[in-house]
């Protein structure tokens, strides 16, 4: 789920970086590529990834 959010962060900063959209410091396309590549880093890191369970398998 967080690959995907950095995906549409990156499209967005391409979008503002080809388009030369001049909007505030906050929402630059650099901020937003850094902020792709943190979501990127997290979802490599295994927070995205969703819970495992951890359920156990009982025998019967």
């Amino acid at each position: 789920m967080l690959g995907i959010a950095a995906a549409v962060l990156f499209f967005l900063a391409f979008l503002f970086n080809a388009t030369d959209l001049d909007g505030n410091d906050v929402f630059s396309s650099t901020n937003l590529m850094l902020l792709g590549l943190m979501l990127l880093a997290l979802q490599v890191a295994g927070i995205g990834a969703g819970w495992s369970g951890g359920r156990r398998r009982t025998r019967r």
